[in-house]
């Protein structure tokens, strides 16, 4: 891994900002922050302080001391560090059970394809056990490995309830949600609930009191109940389409809903499995891009490959990528990284550039409540940022001014 330089300019790039697209831009790095954009010089190349009254020196052919390293990424992207709001682990971790250093080894797997800003999902649980788990990766988050703790289970339809263990679901006791945000010393960020169980909505009043997200998910709602959690301030759909009633012209269940409210934003599962690419575009559509966010859903075998895994208490199979509980054969998570949900959704999908770029980074950076500080290349945010090439491959990944993966140009 690359070390840390003080300044850095990456020029020549096309650099993706909240206003557009910069064509032979730079940004400027200093320490760990972002200090410049292509506003302030577009495609000018650094040149040395004229100033009389600074020093000049020792010799013509001994560079200036506070000369910036200047890295020429011309034919290259340049666009902000990702942000997975929704994954349970990788690199053959997990979050849900691994041990501290298990836990890191995910979060780098991840780093290395690009996301630099990472929520740890849990599955289903004893309370307990999940109490513990918050307690353990709260800490992680206090030193700043991890953006929070998102809870997906106890609390979801066994109707609905995927890769997650039936026996140890629960209706959303609004005592029992307390419980986990407590044990998780203000690191929760998100719990998905199936909002028209028992205690459903009082759980999303309780969330929504105290700043968390609260996600409609593994859900058997109708269209009307899903109304009635939006308005008692549920604000995310967890992976739209997937553990959810299909949507039918004479019961347009939760999907209708979730598409057409303002204030809902949909996770999206962009891995060529669990969404068809008309759902895609169909969420895209209705939705826009500013009310989707690009997530994984990933679980131990990212970045890592196929064979058998644990998914909490469940056996999974991976098998060309594709990982499915071995008993009932239901899709158990994803093996996806972030460069490549957004290598598919530019090139396959065709979505713009931009739009893409607002679903996997700014979007999910703004639910978290972290935008201030990741989400885009505004000057003096941290200098979390993604290379890529022509066609979109990850070249490069810098966290806090330091490559993670420093591009190797010809």
């Amino acid at each position: 891994m690359a070390g840390r330089s003080d300044s850095t300019v990456l020029a020549g790039a096309r650099v993706v900002l909240p206003t557009g697209t910069v064509e032979n831009g730079r940004v400027i790095v200093e320490g760990t922050r972002i200090a410049g954009s292509p506003a302030e010089g577009v495609g000018t190349p650094w040149k040395p302080p004229t100033d009389s009254n600074r020093p000049r020196p020792p010799a013509a052919s001994t560079p200036y001391p506070d000369a910036p390293r200047t890295i020429d990424l011309t034919g290259h992207w340049v666009v902000p560090g990702f942000v997975d709001m929704h994954n349970h682990g990788g690199g053959g971790a997990s979050f849900t059970s691994g041990t501290v250093d298990e836990v890191l080894t995910g979060v780098r797997t991840h780093r290395e394809h690009g996301t630099t800003t990472l929520v740890a999902s849990t599955v289903t649980g004893e309370m307990d056990f999940l109490a513990e788990r918050a307690g353990i990766l709260s800490e992680l988050v206090e030193q700043g490995d991890l953006a929070g703790i998102h809870f997906e289970g106890p609390f979801i339809s066994p109707c609905r309830k995927g890769a997650h263990s039936e026996t140890l679901l629960r209706h959303p006791d609004p005592a029992e949600v307390r419980k986990l945000m407590d044990a998780a010393r203000g690191t929760a960020k998100m719990f998905t609930l199936a909002t028209e169980l028992p205690g459903g909505i009082e759980s999303v009043r309780l969330l929504a009191e105290h700043g968390v997200i609260a996600a409609i998910g593994h859900t058997d709602a109708t269209y009307e109940q899903t109304v009635e959690a939006i308005d008692a301030g549920a604000t995310v759909a967890t992976h739209l389409f997937n553990a959810m009633p299909p949507f039918a012209h004479r019961d347009p269940g939760p999907i209708a809903a979730l598409l057409e409210d303002e204030r809902i934003t949909v996770e999206l599962i962009n891995d060529g499995t669990h969404l068809h690419p008309a759902a895609l575009e169909l969420a895209y559509h209705h939705a826009g891009a500013a009310r989707v966010a690009l997530i994984t859903d990933a679980m131990d075998a990212a970045g890592f490959g196929d064979g058998r895994y644990q998914l909490g208490p469940l056996a999974v199979e991976v098998k060309d990528g594709v990982a499915r509980l071995v008993e009932g054969n239901s899709i158990a998570g994803s093996t996806l990284t972030l460069d490549t949900a957004f290598r598919r959704a530019v090139t396959l999908d065709r979505i713009p550039v931009e739009d893409v770029v607002r679903s996997i980074s700014a979007n999910p950076a703004r639910l978290l409540g972290v935008y201030d500080k990741v989400g885009s290349l505004d000057p003096g945010k941290d200098a979390d940022l993604v290379v890529l090439d022509a066609d979109f491959a990850l070249k490069g990944v810098m966290r806090k001014g330091e490559w993670v993966i420093e591009p190797e140009l010809a």
